[in-house]
């Protein structure tokens, strides 16, 4: 079997995943979230509960493969083909724009709703974004691999990622009235006003 990046293996393993996601959004959707367990979400994946843990270590994670969907593993790629030739924040800028329908899909709505329903939810997702902060600094890092740079970079990754932050409530609280990329240009001509 082949086993390189984007090999039959890994599709096979991202279409495993995504039966799981799906199935668990619709039973949070219909039972609840505390309602639903992991047993039905694997029986509604048709899979083991023990196949589960092999994808996921918890109901929260098929809520997080849904909210920020594919954006983790493509941020890094995204950020890497920027141009050294401007700002770490025009450079994140540019990613974040580029990589906005990600977020955009029915599904990351609904399990974005859900994520902010919960305290303990709410936390893993705050979580989740400084583990993305740090991803998005280490390619930061890479870009501009002067040591002295780092902390400015570090700070530079926060900054976009809060930036970030703020477009998706806007757009949340808009209701998507336009799409996200006008709010993430809407929050970064924010930054530059400031």
């Amino acid at each position: 079997m082949e086993n390189t990046p984007g090999g039959l293996r890994d599709r096979k393993r991202q279409l495993t995943l995504d039966r799981i996601a799906e199935a668990g959004l619709k039973l949070f959707i219909e039972n609840g979230y505390e309602a639903t367990t992991l047993d039905a979400i694997a029986a509604a994946s048709g899979i083991s509960r023990r196949t589960f843990f092999y994808y996921l270590k918890s109901k929260e994670e098929v809520l997080l493969a849904h909210e920020s969907g594919k954006f983790p593993q493509f941020l890094r790629p995204t950020f890497l083909m920027q141009s050294p030739d401007q700002s770490p924040i025009a450079a994140a800028r540019k990613t974040l724009l580029a990589l906005a329908s990600m977020y955009e899909t029915k599904e990351s709505i609904l399990a974005d709703r859900i994520l902010r329903s919960i305290e303990a939810l709410r936390l893993r997702k705050e979580a989740l974004l400084v583990q993305m902060e740090e991803v998005l600094a280490e390619a930061m890092y890479e870009l501009w691999p002067d040591p002295a740079r780092r902390p400015a970079l570090r700070l530079s990754a926060m900054v976009a990622m809060g930036t970030l932050r703020i477009a998706k409530e806007n757009w949340r609280r808009e209701e998507a009235a336009f799409p996200l990329t006008h709010y993430i240009d809407q929050a970064f001509d924010l930054l530059d006003r400031s």
